[in-house]
């Protein structure tokens, strides 16, 4: 049974209330049914369904599995997309009674019209599946206390970079990525897409972000004491995770291997930073003061007088993609930032791109509970003090953990080091601005602290 055209309707009403709907800012104009792949029959049903999207002169393509039941029981209302005559339609991500089929095709290496299931290994098909709360672009399927599988909601032709990125560091033997045990792919137009893949489910492990928040909370129940004397103390941990993230560039280098960004390379991506600068300064008049400073780092990056040498990097990386398991640091989502291109999102990269973003992270981590002054009590300027000495013992000690673990010696090419940094926090000051304006003050802080400049609305030094 094909889903009748009505369905364009019904997701197009639908889609814009999705969390990783990437179209939110502009209407939808047109969808239609790309591939329509029933993966089980009778009652309940399952179709995979790809839709392509046009806003303007964009077109995206969304991956959804589709549910159908005579009647729709109360825990899957909230799923509902509509109905279609007898048939009520809803997102069987949330219904385990279907999603076991996609362990049990990957199982088998089986093909379904356009769709490919893989695996690595045998698979355990006896598992029920429960779709995580907490996802943003993406929805993970966990399955018992054994899988994680990851849905790509939206598709980019070509393979998809946290896929190729985790096949060739398992390959490699990397031990701080998660194991790998299948994927999803399709045919779209002659290219193979990545749909899902299904790794090892962390069952032990701890959030980056959520072990280094508890960490800034302890400090600030303590207003006597230091960052490094209070219980909660981090810095080991960060030091730890230093030497995991340079183990894993290495890992990324035997699958990979390098490249070099020449002289050219260097003056094109320090003239996109000027540009970025130039649009976020005339966007949030709040940069401005701090423009001379981060132009300066900009120019000194340009006029590097030896290549860089290149590799496949994380891409996006920060307190949220790494867990602390038993065993030790994990890194995970080696997908790069949604936002840009298949194309970008592959392009090697120095090393120092990755230590960087660690770093701004840091930063988030120890301003974040200041915002609109709620989570914590004291004077702004002694909150803020804190706030800058835990970020800077975690950051020197996740810069020392990567340099001795191997890694590019983040002192010895701190201009490097500098741009990329003042890079993303000028792109986060402009996405502060247009999402959360509240936050704005934590990239702006953390620029005029590594710019030796007073923080907005700090006094006279």
């Amino acid at each position: 049974m094909r889903l009748s055209e009505r369905l364009d309707d019904l997701i197009a009403d639908w889609l814009p209330r999705q969390r990783w709907f990437a179209g939110k800012d502009r209407g939808i104009d047109e969808t239609s049914i790309l591939t329509d792949t029933e993966l089980v029959a009778g009652d309940p049903a399952l179709h995979h369904v790809v839709v392509a999207v046009r806003q303007g002169d964009t077109v995206d393509r969304y991956q959804i599995p589709v549910g159908l039941r005579r009647e729709l029981p109360g825990r899957l209302e909230y799923a509902a997309i509509g109905r279609l005559d007898w048939l009520y339609v809803y997102d069987a991500v949330h219904d385990p009674d279907l999603t076991r089929v996609l362990l049990e095709n990957m199982a088998d290496n089986t093909d379904v019209g356009p769709l490919a299931f893989r695996s690595i290994g045998s698979i355990d098909t006896d598992l029920d599946s429960l779709a995580s709360p907490t996802e943003q672009s993406n929805t993970s399927l966990i399955y018992g206390d054994t899988y994680i599988c990851k849905l790509f909601r939206r598709l980019t032709p070509g393979i998809n970079p946290d896929l190729e990125l985790s096949r060739g560091l398992v390959r490699a033997g990397s031990k701080h990525v998660p194991a790998l045990h299948g994927w999803i792919s399709c045919d779209l137009d002659g290219t193979v897409s990545t749909l899902a893949m299904l790794s090892e489910f962390l069952r032990t492990g701890t959030d980056g972000w959520q072990l280094a928040g508890t960490s800034v909370r302890d400090l600030y129940a303590e207003a006597d004491l230091h960052a490094d004397e209070v219980g909660g103390d981090f810095a080991s941990e960060s030091e730890r995770l230093g030497a995991a993230t340079a183990e894993v560039h290495r890992d990324l280098v035997t699958a990979f291997g390098t490249s070099e960004l020449g002289a050219d390379e260097l003056r094109a991506m320090a003239r996109q930073m000027h540009a970025r600068l130039a649009e976020t300064c005339a966007t949030v008049p709040e940069l401005a003061p701090y423009a001379a400073r981060l132009g300066a780092t900009f120019d000194a990056f340009a006029e590097l007088g030896e290549p860089l040498a290149a590799q496949r990097v994380h891409g996006d990386y920060h307190l949220g993609q790494v867990m602390r398991t038993e065993t030790g640091w994990v890194l995970l989502d080696f997908e790069g930032e949604p936002a840009k291109s298949l194309e970008e999102r592959r392009t090697p990269a120095h090393p120092l791109r990755d230590v960087a973003g660690m770093l701004r992270s840091y930063d988030y981590a120890a301003r974040h509970l200041l915002v609109n002054g709620k989570a914590v009590s004291g004077r702004p300027e002694q909150l803020e003090y804190r706030a800058q000495e835990w970020a800077d013992r975690n950051r020197g000690a996740f810069c020392r953990g990567y340099a001795e673990a191997g890694g590019v010696d983040p002192a010895a090419h701190e201009v490097v080091l500098r741009a990329f940094e003042f890079d993303k926090a000028v792109y986060e000051v402009m996405y502060e601005a247009r999402n959360r304006p509240s936050w704005l003050h934590i990239p702006l802080s953390s620029i005029a602290a590594l710019s030796d400049l007073p923080a907005p609305g700090a006094a006279p030094r």
